[in-house]
């Protein structure tokens, strides 16, 4: 039990870091490209489909992709999490958006709102809860991916996972895993939380 909080105490900030951080950039770039996939549907379809390809490569691959270009630590982790965590951002804020019903868009342009007025007032809200649904998938697989990024020197959880593979040792490894896994299990209950406070209720 010592062993499993000492782990906590000496990798818990690193792999929080790297999951916020990977995070918040997904989102500022995912939640503008999904706006932009629905605005714009023959762009959209590549975006989606780029955003896809990059979620079908291997998590280790993609982490020692970038080793050549960033080198090790964590910059090339942070550059491999981002992208990791792209398409559930910008798929589920263009489905968030193609969803809502042509009535609501006609009777927001009677109203006399402007294409951008439309998107803030109406259509964002609308999508709300799609888009926030696809940036906590983004920040759950931000953190088991995250483990990986011990195997380029970005520290987490992954090191004492890695440590025990090379030593064959399991309690080892259980003191990445377990955590990590806790860690997943907060960061849901954090977004459900999340959509209580901020989503109106008739949105839930």
């Amino acid at each position: 039990m010592r062993g499993l909080v000492d782990s906590i105490v000496t990798y818990g900030p690193r792999h929080l870091e790297l999951v916020l951080a990977a995070l918040f950039l997904s989102t500022l770039l995912g939640v503008p490209l999904g706006i932009f996939a629905y605005t714009k549907p023959r762009a959209g379809g590549a975006i989606l489909a780029i955003t896809g390809v990059v979620q079908t490569i291997p998590s280790l691959a993609l982490f020692c992709f970038f080793i050549p270009l960033l080198g090790i630590g964590v910059v090339p982790a942070l550059a491999a999490l981002f992208l990791y965590g792209l398409l559930p951002i910008v798929r589920n804020t263009h489905a968030g958006l193609s969803s809502i019903a042509s009535d609501l868009r006609e009777a927001a342009v009677a109203l006399g709102l402007t294409t951008f007025e439309r998107l803030r007032y109406v259509e964002l809200p609308l999508a709300s809860r799609t888009i926030l649904a696809g940036v906590k998938t983004s920040a759950v697989v931000a953190v088991g991916s995250a483990t990986i990024a011990a195997f380029i020197g970005a520290g987490g959880f992954g090191e004492p996972i890695s440590t025990g593979l090379s030593l064959n040792d399991v309690p080892t490894i259980l003191q990445g895993a377990i955590p990590a896994a806790g860690l997943a299990l907060v960061v849901q209950g954090f977004f459900a939380l999340l959509e209580t406070k901020l989503l109106p209720r008739a949105l839930r």
